[in-house]
């Protein structure tokens, strides 16, 4: 190793050996690749506070879907709102959420993603602006030929101003 002055007098390291010039980065990438890895853990950790099992920080028991009326009205325009995902790339725990009647305040339906005659491995896809869905199979479904939900997934009204859906059944019991 040999040391040089920079133009502002601070000496510079130079790595004259083939093996260090190759040995060093790789170990200076190892070393900032393992800082990384550990941040993240430190953040994971900070954020889970050791908890083991789901809270509400990790896992919100509720949905908030916002105002009764802004839901109700993009129902009436769109159809049903499909609320994909909850953690699975099938429709286990794809959400469909209906409004009938004229009050905003009543009248919500969650069913879930995929035909009442058929399991999870089958989801629906809804066809835009419509109450319609196509299963896997291609045939085409009305929103009240979809699952209802067994878990307890339910949609709950707040104040009759807030729309939130209950997602105890699935945080609780892990399906």
């Amino acid at each position: 190793m040999r040391r040089a002055t920079a133009d502002c007098g601070v000496p510079v390291i130079e790595l004259r050996s083939p093996v260090a010039r190759a040995v060093v980065p790789v170990l200076g990438g190892i070393g900032v690749l393992a800082a990384i890895a550990l941040l993240t853990w430190a953040m994971a950790a900070y954020i889970s506070r050791g908890e083991v099992e789901t809270s509400e920080r990790l896992a919100p028991s509720t949905l908030n879907l916002g105002s009764v009326e802004a839901r109700a009205d993009d129902v009436a325009a769109n159809g049903p709102i499909l609320i994909p995902g909850l953690n699975t790339t099938i429709g286990e725990r794809t959400l469909v959420l209906d409004h009938e009647g004229r009050n905003a305040a009543d009248g919500w339906i969650v069913y879930y993603a995929y035909p009442a005659d058929r399991d999870a491995t089958c989801p629906v896809e809804q066809v835009r602006g419509t109450a319609t869905f196509v299963d896997c199979e291609g045939r085409e479904l009305d929103v009240t030929d979809l699952a209802p939900p067994t878990s307890g997934v339910r949609p709950v009204v707040e104040s009759r101003e807030r729309l939130l859906i209950d997602l105890r059944g699935i945080t609780e019991n892990g399906t």
